[in-house]
């Protein structure tokens, strides 16, 4: 979802850290069906977009899963991140 994306991105740059962005319709599908499957809302045709952090010490947390429901929903649920993360929508 591209409303994701750029706002990760911006959360990426402002919060000085990295992002790493897995194209699901590439080869990198492997790698995000592995952080899905052992971190986030796994099912075998799971909702895009997700959104992890990794921490320094490894741990991975999953803060964010698209809504099907509503693009408007998971709008505001990138928002409400970034309003966590202290970053400005």
């Amino acid at each position: 979802m591209p409303t994701t994306v750029e706002a990760m991105k911006k959360a990426s740059q402002t919060l000085g850290v990295p992002i790493k962005l897995y194209d699901i319709d590439t080869e990198a599908v492997k790698e995000a069906d592995r952080l899905v499957a052992e971190h986030g809302d796994w099912s075998e045709d799971y909702l895009i977009p997700q959104v992890f952090l990794e921490y320094p010490d490894g741990k991975i947390e999953h803060v964010l899963t698209g809504y099907s429901e509503d693009v408007k929903l998971t709008a505001r649920g990138v928002a409400n991140l970034l309003s966590r993360l202290g970053v400005q929508p």
